[in-house]
Parts: C-alpha cells; sequence; structure tokens
C-alpha cells in the first residue's frame, strides 16, 4: 500500500525466525505489498534492531512514522497503517463482497461510470490472486506481474474513481429483500444497496491430516511462498499441487532454495498445468517433479520437521522444514447458508443458465435471470466463486467487467432506494 511508501524508513518486523504469529503478519505484509524489515531475534538476547525486548510480546512490528504494536493481529496493524476505515456512507447503489480481481474490477468499472460502491474485505486485497509470485500470463504484463502488484495497481485505481474500500471487514449477516441489499459487517456497521456483487472468492484447500493445522504457518503454508521464499536459501523444500498455482510456487522457490519438489497426485501435469509453465519446471536444474505421490503425513514439534510421502502404495519418510500447499480452492460462500442464493453440490454459487429448473420455478420476476445473476434478483456473482467459472485472473477481471453492465440493466428496472 502506498500509506508506507517514500523516504520513510520500512515498517519492520521483529520476531522469532519461525514464529507462527510471525508468519500471519510477514504474509499478510506482502500479499499488501508493503515494504518491509524482518529482523529475527537471536536466542535470550534483550534487544534487536535497537528496540528493547524486555517485557514485550513477540512479535513487535515498529511503524515507519514511529510506534510499536506487540504481538498484533493483521487487522491491528492495518488499522495502525491507516487502512482500516469505517464505510464512508450507509447507501450505495451497489454493495461488492470481496477485493479480488473480479471485485477489483467491477468496482473500477461501477464507479468510473458514476455507481455509488463499496467494497467489503475481510483479509488483504487480491483474494487468492495475492498469493501468486509471479503471473506471466496476463494481457499487458510480457514480464509478469505478481499478485500483490496487481491488486495494487486495481486498489489504487479502484479509488481514484471513487469506489469506498472498508478493509479488514466481514459481513456477519446478509439480507436480500424487495431490490434491498442488507449487510451487517463485524464492526456493527450497516450498509444498503440496491444490488450486489459476491466476489469473495475461494481459499486454498487444507490437507486432511493430524498436525497439518498445528504446523500451519510453522512449516505447513498454502499458497506460492512470496512471504516465505527467502527463509528457504539452502533448504530442500516441497509443493504439493499439480495446477498453474503450484507451477508459480515452485519456479519462485526454485530461484532461493537448494531444491524443490513438486509433489503431484495424477499420473501427470499436461492435463492440469500450463505449457509455459510446465516446461519451464522440466528444465529448472533444482526441480524435481514427483506424479503419483501424495503427502500422507506431516509431523514436527513447533515447526515442521518431517513428512511421509504415498508412492503407488510406498510410505517413505522424509525431513522437511517447508511445505507449500497449492491444492485448489474451496468456495467462500458460507455465509449463502442463510440466504436463497442457491449453490450447487459443491458450495459454488449458481447463476444464470446454470441454475436448475426448480430454482427457475421460484424465480419472481418475469425475466429470465441475467447470465451472472444469482437465483435471487439483484444479487450476482463473478469470478472464482462462481460455479463453472474459469479460474484464471483474466476471467474473473473479465466477469467483474460483465457484471457491471448487468447491474446497470437491473438498476433501471427498479425505483432508486
Amino acid at each position: 500500500m502506498t500509506d508506507v511508501s517514500g523516504d520513510q524508513p520500512p515498517l519492520r518486523l521483529i520476531a522469532d525466525a519461525d514464529g507462527r504469529d510471525e508468519y500471519a503478519i510477514r504474509d499478510y505484509l506482502t500479499r499488501s505489498g508493503v515494504p518491509f524489515l524482518s529482523i529475527a531475534v537471536p536466542a535470550g538476547s534483550s534487544s534487536a534492531g535497537g528496540v528493547d525486548l524486555a517485557g514485550r510480546r513477540l512479535p513487535l512490528v515498529v511503524l515507519p512514522r514511529g510506534g510499536v504494536l506487540e504481538d498484533p493481529t493483521p487487522e491491528q496493524v492495518a488499522s495502525a497503517l491507516g487502512w482500516v476505515h469505517p464505510p464512508a456512507r450507509s447507501t450505495y447503489d451497489l454493495i461488492i463482497h470481496g477485493a479480488g480481481p473480479a471485485g477489483l474490477s467491477a468496482a473500477v468499472y461501477a464507479a468510473s461510470e458514476g455507481l455509488s460502491v463499496a467494497v467489503v474485505e475481510r483479509d488483504a486485497v487480491g483474494g487468492q490472486a495475492g498469493f501468486s509470485s509471479l503471473i506471466e500470463n496476463y494481457l499487458g504484463f510480457p514480464g509478469g506481474v505478481s499478485g500483490a502488484e496487481l491488486a495494487e495497481r486495481a486498489r489504487r485505481q479502484a479509488v481514484s474513481f471513487g469506489a469506498d474500500l472498508v478493509l479488514m471487514r466481514h459481513g456477519v449477516d446478509r439480507t436480500f429483500t424487495d431490490h434491498d441489499v442488507r449487510a451487517l459487517l463485524a464492526d456493527g456497521s450497516e450498509i444498503h444497496a440496491r444490488a450486489a456483487l459476491c466476489a469473495t472468492g475461494v481459499q486454498w484447500r487444507r490437507l486432511d491430516l493430524p498436525r497439518a493445522r498445528d504446523l500451519q504457518g510453522a512449516g505447513v503454508y498454502y499458497g506460492a511462498g512470496t512471504s516465505e521464499a527467502s527463509a528457504c536459501i539452502g533448504q530442500h523444500v516441497y509443493v504439493v499441487g499439480g495446477a498453474n498455482s503450484a507451477g508459480q510456487a515452485a519456479m519462485n522457490l526454485a530461484a532461493h532454495a537448494a531444491h524443490v519438489t513438486v509433489l503431484v497426485r495424477g499420473p501427470s501435469l499436461s492435463s492440469t498445468m500450463s505449457a509455459y509453465l510446465l516446461n519451464r519446471l522440466a528444465v529448472q536444474p533444482n526441480v524435481t517433479i514427483l506424479v503419483n505421490t501424495r503427502v500422507v503425513a506431516v509431523d514436527g514439534d513447533e515447526h515442521l520437521e518431517e513428512i511421509t510421502l504415498d508412492q503407488t502404495g510406498t510410505a517413505t519418510r522424509l525431513p522437511a522444514t517447508h511445505l507449500f500447499v497449492c491444492i485448489g480452492g474451496a468456495p467462500n460462500t458460507e455465509w449463502a447458508e442463510t440466504t436463497d442464493v442457491r449453490l450447487d453440490t459443491r458450495g459454488f454459487l449458481l447463476t444464470g443458465v446454470d441454475l436448475s429448473p426448480d430454482d427457475l420455478d421460484r424465480w419472481p420476476l418475469k425475466r429470465a435471470p441475467y447470465y451472472l445473476e444469482t437465483s435471487v434478483p439483484g444479487v450476482f456473482a463473478a469470478g472464482d466463486v462462481r460455479a463453472n467459472s474459469v479460474k484464471r485472473v483474466a476471467s474473473a477481471v473479465g466477469e467483474g467487467a460483465m457484471a457491471v453492465t448487468l447491474i446497470h440493466r437491473y438498476l433501471a428496472e427498479v425505483t432508486p432506494l
């Protein structure tokens, strides 16, 4: 974020090198595009980075303009940097849930066309794309662009057109009745709009293994490892997954780690990974690809120390300190369980032609649902959270823009609040 750029000294993060809490802060800052200096505390040290540690709880965040946060949450860091604000108004034309590529694209187009827009995001701007170390097949960036940089550019663009970004806030209740969208946020704020766009995206699927949750952020990581790559120098690290996100993670980590082993559950990568990534992995000297391989156990005390692999029935235990998991996404649609918005069997939002005959029988309007409209009139969906969407950044951006066109049509049908 631009708030900490310029001639100010960078934010400093002082913590134990492998601390789980430190990882959460480091990951959030990295995905938010914030420059920072990470300082590891030597064992038994009473000071680090010029800061007295006596009586203080690690990790410490030393802010660019002064001030020290003790053991903060990402939300507290964002608030200290001046990013957390209540909604600027109580009523908007459009509420967008999610600030990933689809949500940010919709915010840019809607705000630039004169709609009042609130974008509600519970985490870092960028969504799952923010985990990508380098997106090389996005139009207009022949040298590639990191997910964090792309998201920050889009954020600035949306704000420049007047979109209201409500960051580090999530909805605890949503209702969609009589062309009135109501969103109650966790901080007690309540906002209304005439239409809503659900661009809540997906979250990384977790390893369903004993100890995996305990070791998350302490050797077991989800995503491309952008914030952890520099800590892998001289290490043998492992990447789980066979799609583009796993390929991007492997290439990013290979520039730092001594060796990267990619663990693929299926018999090959040819049907799940883009050719350009597959070709690069094939010629990268410090990358090995193991197919027909599953992680069946992870173990360690305070930090990951060992993984167990199953290769066609043969179990092998290996020492490991870093395991990066990129095994697809589960939709962020828990909120829909208390609404009339319909989901498919995997939990993705159904829209347009994908709605079932039963859903269409209950549709209250004379016209059919628009292509990106859910089973509730005026509630649209775009990006990875939508059933049968193409899981690519460019597709999410396109759907966000398309949704705004359809939202204009819908708003023309309803009476303003």
